[in-house]
C-alpha cells in the first residue's frame, strides 16, 4: 500500500516535545534490548524477537528526525478497514485478475483520501495525462503532487 504523507516533497519539523521525549526512549529501549540479549541463549525465539527489533531500530529512529513520520501504521489500517471487512465478499471477484485490478483501485483511492485529494478528480485527471506520460516521471503523477489548479 502506498500510504504516503501529504507534503512529503519537504521534511516537516520535529516537534521539541518529541525530540525530548522519544529519543531518550528509543535509546533506553535499544540499551535494554541489547542488555536483555546478552543474558539470554541465542537459539531462543525471545533472541530473536530481540534481534529483529533491534536490527530496524536504525530505520525506527526516522521517526526522530521527520515529524511526517508515525511510530506505526494505524492511519493505512484505518483505510483499509472497509476494505478487510468486506473481504468475504471479494471473494467473488469473478477471477484473479479482477481481484488484482480492485486492489490497485482500492489502493490508488486510499492513497489520495490520505493525502486529502479527491479521488475522482485526481483518477480523472491522470487518466487524461497517462497516454502521453513518460513512465520514468510516473511520481508526477501521484496524488501527493497533484494540486487542485491543474486540473
Amino acid at each position: 500500500m502506498i500510504c504516503r504523507p501529504s507534503g512529503h516533497h519537504q521534511l516537516s519539523r520535529v516537534s521539541p516535545l518529541r525530540l525530548a521525549k522519544a529519543k531518550p526512549a528509543f535509546d533506553d529501549l535499544e540499551l535494554w534490548l541489547q542488555a536483555q540479549l546478552r543474558k539470554i541463549s541465542g537459539k531462543t525465539k525471545l533472541a530473536e524477537a530481540i534481534r529483529y527489533a533491534l536490527n530496524r531500530m536504525p530505520k525506527a529512529r526516522g521517526y526522530l528526525d521527520d515529524g511526517r513520520l508515525e511510530l506505526d501504521n494505524n492511519i493505512c489500517e484505518r483505510s483499509i478497514r472497509p476494505i478487510a471487512l468486506g473481504r468475504k465478499n471479494y471473494l467473488f471477484m469473478g477471477s484473479i485478475g479482477g481481484g488484482k485490478a480492485a486492489a490497485i483501485a482500492y489502493t490508488l483511492i486510499e492513497t489520495a483520501k490520505m493525502n486529502d485529494v479527491d479521488p475522482e478528480a485526481w483518477l480523472t485527471w491522470v487518466l487524461q495525462r497517462l497516454p502521453d506520460h513518460k513512465i520514468n516521471r510516473i511520481d508526477e503523477l501521484m496524488p501527493w503532487n497533484w494540486q487542485v489548479e491543474n486540473a
